[in-house]
C-alpha cells in the first residue's frame, strides 16, 4: 500500500509566513502614509504663514525665522539673484553676495536637491559649518523678478530617498517664488 504525503502542514506554514509579511508591509505602508500626511501638513502650514506676510520684509522674516521651527530644520537661508546683484538672507539678516555664487548654485541644482554633506552650502553663511544635510530648492521666476534658492539645512544627516518629500519642497519653493513676485511687482 502507498504512503500518504502531508502537504497541508507545509502549505499552512507558507500561508502563515505570507500573512506575516503582508501584515508587516501593511504596517510599513501605514507608517509611510502617516509620515507623508504630517509632512504635507507641515509644508502647507509654512506656505500659509508666508501667504499671510504683509510685505517683503515680513515674508523674509517668516522664511528665515519662523520656518526653521515650523519645518523642523536647523537653518533656512534664501539666496536671490537679479540683474547684477546677489543677496542672501538668513536669521542674522541680509547680505550682498556675488551674483555668480547664487547662479552657480542654481545651475548645479535644478528643481530640488536633497543631500548629505560634510559642510553646508556657503550660501548658508555662518551656519554652513555645522550642517550635515541640506535641501536646495530652486526659486524660478521670469525677469525682471529674481531667481534663487531656498536652502534648508540640518545638523544631522538624513536619509535621502524621499521622492514625495521633493515634491512637497518643490511646492514650497514655487509658493515662495510667487510670493516674492507678489511683493516685488507693482
Amino acid at each position: 500500500m502507498g504512503q500518504v504525503i502531508d502537504f497541508e502542514t507545509g502549505a499552512v506554514a507558507q500561508l502563515r509566513e505570507r500573512v506575516a509579511r503582508a501584515e508587516e508591509d501593511s504596517g510599513d505602508i501605514l507608517a509611510f502614509a502617516r509620515g507623508h500626511a504630517e509632512a504635507s501638513a507641515t509644508i502647507h502650514r509654512a506656505a500659509l504663514a508666508a501667504i499671510e506676510a504683509e510685505g517683503l520684509d515680513h515674508l523674509l522674516h517668516i522664511v528665515t525665522r519662523d520656518w526653521p521651527g515650523m519645518l523642523g530644520v536647523d537653518a533656512v537661508a534664501l539666496a536671490l539673484s537679479a540683474g547684477e546683484r546677489g543677496i542672501r538672507a538668513d536669521r542674522s539678516g541680509m547680505q550682498f553676495v556675488e551674483r555668480r555664487l547664487v547662479e552657480r548654485a542654481i545651475g548645479d541644482n535644478p528643481g530640488v536637491t536633497l543631500r548629505n554633506v560634510a559642510k553646508g552650502h556657503p550660501l548658508f553663511g555662518g551656519a554652513a559649518d555645522s550642517l550635515r544635510a541640506e535641501a536646495l530648492i530652486c526659486l524660478d521666476n521670469d525677469p525682471p523678478l529674481p531667481t534663487g534658492l531656498l536652502l534648508l539645512g540640518q545638523r544631522e544627516s538624513e536619509p535621502l530617498d524621499v521622492p514625495h518629500g521633493t515634491e512637497l519642497l518643490g511646492f514650497l519653493g514655487q509658493s515662495l517664488s510667487r510670493l516674492i513676485g507678489r511683493w516685488l511687482l507693482p
